[in-house]
């Protein structure tokens, strides 16, 4: 000390101010006690609850002083008072550390003072802290040591490169904090320890006696400090905060130049993330305590399993009027009140509930429960068993019975209650008991009841989306359309990709069964090859059930320049179970009758993606129709049209044209009853002999009308195609005549023999002939009926138009 006494008379001298409270150590009188105040109930409890450090800790990082001898002397004096600094709080360590293998061999009596857990938990990462600062109190006192010994002495003229240069420690600081890590575990230790001090304060006058009177020898002087066992506890968490605070006056006494300057930026650097990673926990952490004196009423609570996270965690849960708060609990020490960590809450308004059916355990789960319930029966026939070994193991066998049955209450449960709220946040909930479940349901279900939103729809919405226009350029485009309300159902869909056009048709409907929904939107993506999609306008539009019914209420959405046409209805009803996300129905080899009520529509949208794609790019191709693509090409379509048909229509871009007419035919070859009903062949057959043209014509129309709509609207569709097909014939060489001979065998069929078809029996060659004729016959007509695409969504009002 009287070096350091030196040290500040010289630069007070000089004028340069000095740190006394930082580093200096108090003197004492020889032979003299220190009693030193417990810092712990004023610095600590705001310790955790409050940053560790002011906001302000962003020092400047640049030196102040002058010169560089100036500044070297000054780093001396600087590290001369943290090698003293830590010298004390080693002693400090040592006193904390000194009861620890005394208490820690007591634990293994019949009358220990702290068991082997309260042990663990009192000392945690303390012996790693002192082994971490002997190692670089060690260092820096043989750095320093060295240095004073190679010094020049009195009147030998000193060069700056000697004197204060070659004395590195840089690498010292970097190393330390390096493994400052240890602190975390020991910060978030601390309140745990504190408890325990307490708790054993209070109720073991032994453990009193040892905490109130702990001593540490100040070395070499014979003094000795006395200090509680809360205020040691609490040196370390004092050491960490001045971390910093040491670098940057070290670093403002360090030359730019010198070698140490980089190690210690890096060091102070480091000592700064970690400090405010400490103060972005303990803002994380600070405690919840229940209030009484609020306006809302505890209604229920109790334990349950939280299963939202990757891990099951056993967590008490309350219910109030207003909202439902979990929380994990924690023992508070005698004459307090219990406290909780924060985990979630979730506002009742518009809560919804959904008990899963318990499935039945894997197998793993159920050897695990077996496993823990086993290991629980015989800790069990132990404590009961005579003769025991002694208390001490009475001890440790009920401290594991306990972890037992904590592991299973964690993963027994079954049955599962999900909550799901209007902002999207669900959790999880598991009980043991069907019984309990159904009481913490009651008891939600009713107090949400009366909060519920009435202007939210719940039933089955459907959409259908007509077509769009307004478009600048011709492109391939596709509609989105998204529901809100509750994450139970699905609540996206999309149209398929229509051609390449500057009006793009789909007539396709879309249907979701809502829960809670109150805005549908739409958005508008063209789709281009090799790039990404573009969203070419989006709306939203207000769902009101009000205005909302059983019949389709058609309507014009303004999305900028492009205009989309669609329409809705809305059918009221209970809730339905979700179902697993719904597959595709097959339309290959499924009647088409069948196809059309599924799609909604008249014309299925095999049939209409397959034409719309053969006139974008098939027309002038030789031979369409009537030369084959590959079988392989063919099959992957077809499997691509009965699972997805967004997915059939992608490939349908990239497929060759020949592929595109091969799965059309074999959509038509494959269905299990002819496009024109099989019971009007022999009708058709005969109206071939009518010689007049024109009436022959109007008979066969008359007997079209007689088809099922969808057969008569599809029939119709393809004929309109194949006649543009046939205006290309100078190009494509597709005449009426040759078209109708690739589709007559596949659209027209004779009645099969012995199922009572009335009527002569027509060979093969004359069934041939008149299949062809019928198709021709009709692909001549001038004036056959406009085809209707998909079923009429009118209503008596007149269309609405909303602009957006």
């Amino acid at each position: 000390m009287d070096v350091y006494q030196e040290a500040v008379r010289y630069l007070e001298s000089q004028h340069v101010p000095v740190l006394h409270a930082t580093y200096s150590v108090g003197v004492v009188e020889p032979e003299t006690e220190v009693l030193e105040e417990d810092v712990f109930q004023e610095e600590a409890v705001s310790c955790l609850l409050s940053p560790l450090l002011p906001k302000s800790l962003d020092f400047p990082d640049t030196p102040t002083l002058s010169s560089p001898e100036e500044m070297l002397e000054r780093r001396l004096v600087v590290l001369k008072g943290i090698l003293e600094s830590e010298e004390v709080y080693l002693r400090e360590l040592e006193a904390l550390l000194m009861p620890m293998k005394a208490l820690r061999a007591s634990a293994g009596t019949s009358q220990p003072v702290l068991s082997s857990q309260q042990v663990q938990t009192v000392f945690y990462q303390v012996p790693e802290l002192r082994d971490m600062h002997q190692s670089f109190f060690s260092g820096l006192k043989a750095r320093l040591s060295a240095h004073f010994q190679t010094e020049p002495g009195p009147g030998v003229e000193r060069e700056m490169s000697y004197t204060g240069f070659e004395l590195m420690v840089g690498d010292l600081f970097l190393k330390m904090v390096n493994q400052i890590g240890l602190y975390g575990g020991f910060i978030e230790n601390y309140e745990e320890a504190v408890e325990v001090v307490r708790k054993c304060t209070q109720s073991d006058p032994r453990f009193r006696t040892l905490a109130q009177s702990m001593m540490s020898n100040n070395g070499s002087d014979k003094t000795r400090t006395k200090y509680t066992f809360e205020g040691l506890l609490y040196k370390p968490l004092d050491r960490v905060t001045k971390t910093t605070l040491v670098l940057r006056d070290l670093l403002n006494t360090t030359p730019m130049e010198h070698g140490d300057y980089t190690f210690l930026q890096e060091a102070l650097r480091l000592s700064r993330s970690f400090l405010s990673g400490v103060n972005e926990s303990s803002q994380c952490k600070r405690e919840v305590t229940l209030s009484h004196g609020m306006r809302r009423q505890l209604m229920r609570d109790g334990f349950v399993v939280d299963a939202s996270e990757v891990e099951r965690s056993l967590r008490h849960l309350f219910l109030y009027t207003d909202l439902l708060l979990c929380t994990r609990f924690k023992q508070a020490t005698r004459g307090k009140q219990d406290q909780y960590r924060f985990c979630w809450y979730l506002p009742l308004a518009g809560l919804k509930l959904r008990w899963v059916a318990d499935q039945e355990r894997s197998i793993e789960a159920n050897l695990r429960l077996h496993t823990i319930r086993t290991k629980m029966y015989l800790l069990q026939q132990q404590l009961h068993a005579k003769g025991s070994k002694g208390l001490a193991l009475a001890a440790r066998n009920r401290k594991k019975l306990e972890q037992m049955e904590l592991m299973l209450l964690t993963h027994a449960p079954v049955y599962t209650l999900e909550l799901h709220s209007p902002s999207c946040k669900s959790h999880t909930l598991l009980f043991s008991s069907l019984y309990e479940l159904e009481e913490w349901r009651e008891a939600i279900h009713k107090l949400t009841t009366d909060i519920e939103n009435e202007e939210s729809l719940c039933g089955t919405l459907s959409i259908a989306i007509h077509s769009a226009c307004g478009l600048q350029q011709p492109a391939c485009m596709y509609v989105c359309v998204e529901v809100d309300g509750y994450e139970f159902y699905n609540k996206h869909a999309q149209t398929h990709s229509s051609v390449h056009t500057l009006n793009p048709h789909w007539d396709q409907e879309l249907s979701f069964q809502v829960d809670g929904a109150q805005h549908l939107r739409v958005f508008c993506v063209s789709q281009s090859d090799g790039q990404d999609d573009t969203v070419l306008g989006k709306a939203s539009v207000k769902l009101e059930s009000k205005t909302l019914n059983k019949r389709w209420r058609r309507q014009t959405l303004h999305l900028g320049q492009v205009e989309v046409t669609l329409s809705l209805k809305y059918c009221p009803h209970p809730l339905e179970p979700p179902s697993s996300t719904a597959q595709q129905q097959p339309v290959f080899c499924v009647p088409i009758k069948t196809v059309a009520q599924q799609e909604g529509v008249l014309v299925p949208h095999v049939v209409r993606c397959c034409v719309d794609e053969v006139e974008r790019r098939g027309m002038g191709e030789v031979g369409i129709y009537r030369i084959s693509g590959t079988t392989s090409d063919i099959a992957m379509l077809k499997t691509a049209f009965n699972s997805n048909l967004r997915e059939a229509v992608t490939r349908l871009r990239s497929a060759e044209v020949n592929a595109v007419t091969g799965v059309l035919k074999l959509y038509f070859r494959e269905l299990p009853e002819p496009l024109i009903p099989t019971e009007m062949f022999q009708s058709l057959a005969r109206m071939l002999d009518i010689q007049d043209i024109n009436s022959r014509l109007v008979s066969m129309l008359s007997l079209l009308h007689s088809c099922p709509d969808p057969n008569r609207h599809t029939f119709l569709y393809l004929l309109h195609h194949l006649q543009r097909v046939s205006e290309k014939q100078d190009v494509n060489r597709m005449s009426l005549q040759n078209l109708a001979t690739v589709f007559g065998p596949s659209l027209i069929r004779p009645p099969v023999v012995g199922l009572g078809q009335d009527g002569p029996i027509v060979d093969i060659s004359q069934e041939v002939v008149v299949q062809v004729q019928v198709v021709l016959c009709y692909l001549q007509c001038n004036n056959l009926p406009e085809a209707q695409t998909s079923l009429p969504h009118n209503t008596d009002a007149e269309d609405e138009t909303t602009h957006m």
